[in-house]
């Protein structure tokens, strides 16, 4: 199972929300690049990267910092908040960005991801899907579509997406535990490389996922809090695969 920490980015700085709330943040750094540095030191091999101010803009704001982030580490990283047309994906995977996350455009034009992949390939696109209740949320989560996960995920699937990440907003930044069954559902519906995101808070959770074959899991605040050490999760959740594939 391939393991993402989570840099979340507002202002410059990086940051973690309850809920997806703007009003509800905890900054942990003014340096991210130094956070992303840390995280290739505990054995990152990816990096997942949220411009959390360019999901509300509709543009890509974190940008520099973006840039900064690639230019310290050697690790892959995927990037995803205000990314809505080809311009910004092509500016995204200039920066060193190996994949783009697109969640807002991927329910309102659908079709933009098929193109995506055909100009980019399968493996530098990635569908946000970010639910509520089993509904997709947009801009920002602040609006909910009439649009279930599971539709989106077959849609993108037709469309040559590979890679899913798909957050249950209701327990991100909560430490409450990641949605297994949703994740699994999707999974096993799709056949699509779903990678959970929202709610990770312990071994155990991640062990849950792993059970579950779940391609991959997105850790944020279990991070920053000491909940999650990365350096024996990757030992367990990453090598052991690595090690059995040889």
């Amino acid at each position: 199972m391939q393991l993402y920490p989570a840099i979340d980015l507002k202002n410059g700085q990086c940051v973690r929300l309850r809920q997806g709330a703007f009003k509800d943040i905890t900054v942990y750094s003014d340096a991210p690049e130094k956070v992303a540095a840390y995280w290739q030191e505990q054995g990152a091999t990816f990096l997942h990267l949220v411009d959390l101010d360019g999901a509300l803009a509709g543009h890509s704001v974190n940008a520099p910092v973006i840039k900064r982030i690639a230019e310290t580490v050697a690790i892959p990283i995927q990037v995803g908040g205000g990314i809505r047309t080809k311009e910004d994906v092509q500016s995204m995977l200039a920066l060193g960005v190996k994949r783009v996350i697109i969640g807002t455009k991927a329910v309102e034009r659908p079709a933009f991801l098929k193109e995506m992949t055909d100009t980019f390939g399968s493996d530098a696109i990635v569908a946000g899907i970010d639910a509520k209740d089993g509904m997709v949320a947009i801009q920002g989560w602040e609006q909910v579509s009439t649009v279930t996960a599971e539709e989106l995920c077959m849609q993108m699937k037709a469309y040559g997406v590979a890679h899913i990440v798909y957050t249950d907003i209701a327990r991100d930044g909560m430490l409450s535990g990641p949605n297994v069954e949703a994740t699994k559902k999707l999974t096993r519906s799709t056949g699509l490389d779903v990678i959970a995101s929202g709610g990770v808070s312990s071994m155990e959770d991640l062990a849950r996922l792993c059970q579950e074959k779940i391609c991959g899991a997105i850790i944020g605040k279990a991070l920053y809090e000491g909940k999650v050490d990365l350096a024996a999760a990757i030992a367990r959740f990453e090598r052991k695969e690595r090690i059995a594939w040889i």
